[in-house]
């Protein structure tokens, strides 16, 4: 089992009081998914310095790490790929320092 770091943006525009069930919809996803949820970090809203959809302009940051097999990433896109709540979500691997190249 590898552990994981996702960093997901919650679109919860005219939703703002729902933050804490959209957290728990992501944790049962990722947990449906194979993965054993370790912590959850909720950050602040933050405007988005460049809009590609007018329609979002800014997003609720969440940091989660977790643990899961080699197939843990491929389930959890594909489970939050239709889930309106969740517009964008980026995956690591947690604890790797990235290589500087100088």
């Amino acid at each position: 089992m590898k552990r994981y770091e996702g960093l997901f943006i919650l679109n919860l525009a005219g939703k703002e009081e729902g933050l804490g069930e959209a957290v728990d919809k992501l944790k049962t996803e990722i947990s449906s998914a194979g993965g054993k949820v370790e912590t959850i970090q909720k950050m602040d809203k933050k405007s988005f310095v460049r809009v590609t959809d007018k329609k979002v302009t800014a997003g609720h940051y969440v940091n989660v790490i977790f643990e899961g097999g080699p197939g843990v990433i491929p389930a959890i896109q594909s489970k939050i790929k239709h889930t309106e709540e969740i517009y964008r979500a980026l995956f690591t691997e947690a604890g790797k320092t990235p290589m500087v190249v100088q």
